[in-house]
């Protein structure tokens, strides 16, 4: 009986002798990386918040991430950012500009330009954000199994490409959120 509680002693004292390591706090991230939208998050984790919603995967997830840009029936410019995941999901976020947007000198630029104009005012009116919304053609553009976003400008997009590469990369969780 004495030998047991000396042996509790010692393991207790041991016990208590261990150092105590509080959490470390995630780090802060850059200012830089802040005023991007894209900060430092949960590690093993990469998430985005847009206008029209939110995504979130584990980074050991994560298959594949691409971005690539495509013509869309000849009148638009899609810049696609594509994370592919294990399971189910594919998330795809994009920016569409007209085709005409990057042509230069051109009357077509100037009356997309103000038929833009005329559907964000109705928008705005109607309280909706329709010219944000994610644009499909039934059946051709309906994807089985993914998830899609539409980013409201080149350079979110390509602030949220760099965020999930990086997070993918490093093994570190981000946070991106559009602007």
């Amino acid at each position: 009986m004495l030998r047991k509680t000396l042996m509790l002693c010692f393991v207790g004292s041991l016990v208590c002798s261990l150092p105590v390591r509080a959490q470390e706090p995630a780090p802060e991230g850059s200012a830089e990386e802040q005023k991007n939208g894209d900060s430092p998050a949960q590690n093993r984790f990469w998430q985005t918040t847009l206008t029209d919603g939110s995504f979130m995967v584990p980074l050991d997830r994560i298959v594949s991430v691409s971005r690539a840009k495509y013509v869309l029936d000849g009148t638009l410019i899609v810049d696609e950012v594509t994370v592919d995941t294990v399971g189910q999901a594919l998330a795809r976020f994009y920016f569409i500009s007209p085709i005409s947007d990057s042509l230069p000198g051109n009357t077509a630029a100037d009356v997309t330009a103000r038929s833009k104009e005329l559907v964000d005012k109705s928008a705005e009116r109607a309280g909706v954000g329709v010219q944000d919304m994610v644009v499909k053609k039934y059946p051709d553009t309906t994807h089985a199994k993914s998830i899609e976003f539409r980013i409201l400008s080149e350079k979110d997009l390509t602030g949220l490409y760099n965020s999930v590469r990086n997070a993918w990369e490093s093994g570190r969780g981000r946070h991106f959120k559009a602007k």
